[in-house]
């Protein structure tokens, strides 16, 4: 298949996509906006108040998502290699999450720990499961590696996995580490996606 046909197919996949459309109508940044929400209505991940570091956070949708939900009073921190426009009530740091540097300032950014570390960082995908798997298994190691960093008593983490080889033991570490873990599989997930996410209660002390 040419590079142009599958562009091709993704646009329309993209037309036809009830969550990109809503997205798009109700004014989010991406419809990844609407697996947030799913997660959000089963864990009540948000308060007024807290402290929400988005790891890989571009084009912005979870972030803005966020500061809707931790207002007044909370602070979100966007952490990605690219970057995208303003958003009200979030404040952007341009770097590698993985870099101790850049989640140095994140922190600072933030004004201490945080109550909540997610990551929705996902590779370029290219189709072949045996490629993306560990692509995405090497982002989710950082953001649980930042989290670690990151999280205050009482923190959660939520993570995007893609399952396949390592997802087992990735899962299995988190849970040496949580002392409850939970695996949610959004609706506006696409049915043929081997994405999952993982919300972890993994907060170290203050």
């Amino acid at each position: 298949m040419t590079m142009s046909r599958r562009n091709r197919q993704w646009r329309d996949r993209r037309a036809r996509d009830f969550y990109a459309s809503e997205a798009q109508r109700a004014g989010w940044r991406s419809r990844a906006v609407f697996k947030l929400q799913s997660l959000d209505g089963k864990a009540r991940l948000f308060r007024p108040g807290m402290r929400v570091l988005d790891l890989g956070a571009a084009p912005g949708g979870w972030s803005q998502y966020a500061a809707a939900k931790v207002a007044p009073g909370g602070r979100v921190v966007a952490v990605d290699l690219l970057d995208f426009a303003p958003l009200p009530g979030v404040c952007f740091v341009r770097g590698d999450a993985g870099d101790p540097a850049v989640l140095t300032r994140a922190l600072e950014r933030l004004g201490g720990r945080a109550d909540l570390v997610m990551s929705d960082m996902a590779p370029n995908i290219s189709g072949i499961a045996s490629v993306d798997v560990p692509r995405s298994l090497a982002l989710a190691e950082t953001a649980l590696a930042a989290a670690g960093e990151a999280l205050g008593n009482g923190g959660v983490f939520v993570v995007k996995l893609f399952q396949g080889e390592g997802f087992d033991d990735y899962l299995a570490e988190v849970r040496r580490r949580a002392a409850r873990v939970t695996m949610r599989k959004p609706k506006a997930s696409r049915a043929e996606s081997r994405e999952i996410y993982v919300i972890a209660a993994i907060g170290g002390e203050q």
